[in-house]
């Protein structure tokens, strides 16, 4: 694998899943439809493995490729911005909705 795919891997996952929650934290701030707060929710909880496991699918990858570790650690990395970012609209969503 190139080093680019490698980086496109990371900051694919990352932006897909920042883009569901901006729409989903958004969308109920704007409309408050209760829908878009469960799905913000379901994203959270389909978000998390998926995200862990393409972290760990990296590192796997990167320990077999000694030369390409270092891309997938820079790739792993990018993923992990969005725990800090899910934690926040977690408890921004909590405290809209009144909880």
């Amino acid at each position: 694998m190139k080093n680019s795919t490698i980086k496109n891997i990371g900051k694919f996952t990352f932006l897909i899943f920042l883009i569901l929650g901006n729409i989903c934290l958004f969308g109920y701030i704007i409309t408050k439809n209760e829908t878009f707060a469960a799905s913000g929710f379901t994203v959270l909880q389909l978000g998390i493995p998926i995200n862990l496991s393409v972290i760990l699918i990296l590192l796997v990858y990167g320990l077999f490729r000694k030369i390409q570790l270092k891309e997938c650690m820079k790739a792993s990395l990018i993923i992990c911005i969005n725990i800090p970012i899910a934690i926040l609209y977690f408890y921004l969503g909590i405290y809209l909705m009144g909880f």
